[in-house]
C-alpha cells in the first residue's frame, strides 16, 4: 500500500509514518511539507491513503482536498487540524473527506480512522457525532459557518496579524480581493475591523 502523509510539521509527520508503519508493515509512506509538494505527489502515483493538515503554508488543507478530487484523486482522504473538529469537520466533509480528526486525538483513534476509510467509509468522532447531533436538535448556528473555506483562510490570516499584502502575497491573491474578503468577512460577523476581527477568532479558537 501506499500513503501520503502532507503537514508542515516535521515532527508530527514523523510520528504519524512511525505509527503507521507499525500498523501497517507493507505501508510506503510519501510525505511532504505543504500543498504544492501534495499535489505534485498525488498527480505522479497512485496512492491508498491520504492524511492532510488542514493548516499548510500555501493552500491549506481543505482547497488542497477540493483540488485532489477536482483532479479525479479516489483515494480516502483523512483531515487533520489542531482546530476544534466542530469548526471544520463538516466544512471538510462537504469538499470531499473521508474522515477528519483532530490531532489531540490519541493514537488509538487515528489507527482506527485509518482502517475505517481504508474500507470505504467515512469518519468522525464520537464525541463529534454527539455535538452534532445535539447541534441538529437545537438549530444553533456559529456566525462563522457562514464563511466560505476562502473567507476562513483570510480571517484566520488576518487574526495571526498579517496583513492584506502578506495575505496576498501567501495565497497568491490580489490586494483587491483580499481586501474584499476582508469586507465581507467583517459583515458576515458584524465586526467592524481587525481587532474585533482577531478578539472573535481568539474567542471561538479560529486561530
Amino acid at each position: 500500500m501506499k500513503f501520503l502523509i502532507a503537514d508542515d510539521h516535521a515532527i508530527v509527520r514523523k510520528g504519524i509514518i512511525q505509527l503507521l508503519r507499525e500498523a501497517f508493515p507493507e505501508v510506503t509512506v510519501t510525505e511532504t511539507s505543504n500543498s504544492a509538494e501534495a499535489l505534485e505527489e498525488v498527480r505522479k502515483q497512485v496512492l491508498d491513503f491520504i492524511l492532510l493538515d488542514i493548516s499548510m503554508p500555501g493552500r491549506n488543507g481543505i482547497e488542497t482536498l477540493k483540488q485532489m478530487r477536482a483532479e479525479g484523486i479516489k483515494a480516502p482522504i483523512l483531515m487533520l487540524s489542531m482546530h476544534p473538529e466542530e469548526q471544520y469537520a463538516v466544512r471538510a466533509l462537504k469538499a470531499g473527506a473521508s474522515g477528519f480528526l483532530n490531532k489531540g486525538s490519541a493514537t488509538e483513534e487515528l489507527l482506527v480512522a485509518v482502517h475505517k476509510v481504508l474500507a470505504g467509509r467515512k469518519y468522525i468522532s464520537p464525541s463529534l457525532a454527539e455535538k452534532l447531533a445535539g447541534s441538529l436538535s437545537e438549530k444553533t448556528e456559529h456566525e462563522y459557518e457562514l464563511l466560505s473555506d476562502r473567507e476562513m483562510q483570510v480571517l484566520q490570516r488576518i487574526a495571526s496579524g498579517k496583513t492584506v499584502s502578506d495575505i496576498a502575497e501567501e495565497i497568491s491573491l490580489s490586494v483587491n480581493t483580499i481586501s474584499t474578503y476582508r469586507t465581507r468577512i467583517l459583515e458576515k460577523l458584524s465586526l467592524q475591523n481587525n481587532a474585533e476581527l482577531t478578539r472573535y477568532a481568539l474567542d471561538n479558537g479560529l486561530t
